[in-house]
């Protein structure tokens, strides 16, 4: 791979003198959606497959930046005095965002780059391959220019930037999934405070299969946005009846006892799913600290229908795909993952059980979708690094 990157870089940009490789994961959250801009806890783990960039320093003060995934819009030059200046739905904002984000920050970049691109995460499948540009973009600045930045620092400034340059009001989960992951292990990370552990996966004789849609979404022109800002007035609404910071705050009890304090039904289903999710992610977590992987997998569903029911972000492609892959043998529990709307479902497939598990589900979702979705085996693997 890294000769391959290397030899597209020359084609691009003329030789391969200074440049360095770099790569970046995509995640997978096991369980605790919508729950990481609500206080709560997550549990995502990092992926072996992610985004690939080759990176060099240039003498002036431009930014030149190419995809081998988009090749046909070719090079994109912008100088870094004109790096506020957005173009609409082009993936460059992600690396340019980071660049402005570094700035804002302290961390100025003081000179041009040429840097090249590969991911091999789906676009749009919802396993984060704008936070592996970013957090990626991140460490690049980092190793390059010496910044003193931690993997941490970097998560924090790419969930600045995705807020505040490309207007996605995101939770810290996918940057921190990505910044921080570690081969064989996921995160368990509360929201409210950036504590967290690493917790093993031990998926004896059990495999993670992610099911993709391929009904691509954008979390900008999503009802993303309108999910937080419910959740956002129901918690301010509960805030005058009793003291709480978030909603993570509360278990299912004292939820059950207040939620009269919210005014509209739709609000209170959506503050119910964040309350409960996180509860179940705390409960997930334990689950798998005593190998308890059937209870890991019931709470996998039990997420799913709380997503399905109660937050309505789910739809009818990843509800066909989590109904399908639960009729299958060996399936130990399955879900939606990311933020929904088209995007990933997420399984535990017991491993001889794998290859029907595709091939049925996949049959099925074609059958009453109307066009196919893919799968992937994956591993969990670590953060960011140069190759």
């Amino acid at each position: 791979m890294k000769q391959q990157l290397l030899k597209r870089f020359e084609e691009v940009f003329g030789d391969v003198n200074g440049a360095k490789v770099y790569f970046a994961p995509g995640r997978v959250n096991l369980i605790g959606e919508h729950t990481d801009y609500n206080g709560g806890h997550v549990f995502p783990c990092a992926l072996t497959i992610g985004t690939y960039a080759v990176a060099r320093l240039r003498e002036d003060d431009k930014l030149c930046l190419y995809s081998m995934n988009f090749e046909a819009s070719g090079v994109g030059e912008s100088k870094l005095s004109d790096i506020e200046e957005k173009v609409q739905g082009d993936w460059r904002n992600y690396p340019k965002g980071m660049v402005w984000a570094f700035g804002v920050k302290g961390y100025q970049v003081t000179k041009g780059m040429d840097i090249l691109f590969f991911g091999n995460i789906p676009n749009g499948s919802g396993l984060s391959s704008s936070a592996s540009i970013e957090v990626l973009t991140g460490y690049i600045l980092k190793d390059l220019f010496g910044f003193a930045v931690s993997n941490q620092d970097i998560a924090l400034i790419g969930q600045f930037s995705e807020n505040n340059y490309n207007g996605v009001n995101c939770g810290i989960m996918d940057q921190f999934a990505i910044a921080m992951g570690k081969k064989d292990s996921a995160i368990f990370l509360d929201t409210a405070d950036l504590s967290y552990e690493y917790a093993p996966i031990a998926l004896a004789g059990a495999k993670i299969v992610i099911l993709n849609t391929n009904k691509k979404r954008g979390l900008g022109d999503s009802k993303y946005n309108e999910r937080r800002s419910e959740c956002e007035m129901a918690l301010s609404e509960l805030q005058k009846k009793i003291d709480i910071k978030t909603l993570g705050d509360l278990t299912e009890e004292e939820f059950e006892a207040n939620k009269d304090a919210i005014a509209d039904a739709n609000r209170v289903k959506r503050a119910k799913h964040a309350v409960y999710e996180n509860r179940r992610t705390i409960k997930a977590v334990e689950a798998l600290k005593n190998n308890d992987l059937t209870l890991f997998g019931k709470l996998m569903v039990a997420s799913h229908d709380s997503l399905r029911d109660d937050y309505e972000v789910t739809g009818i492609e990843l509800d066909t795909l989590v109904e399908e892959a639960l009729k299958q043998p060996g399936v130990i529990g399955a879900r939606m993952t990311g933020a929904g709307f088209g995007g990933c479902a997420v399984s535990i497939v017991k491993e001889e059980a794998v290859e029907a598990f595709i091939k049925n589900v996949g049959d099925a979702y074609l059958a009453k979708i109307g066009y196919a979705a893919d799968f992937y085996v994956v591993e969990i693997g670590d953060g960011p690094t140069v190759l």
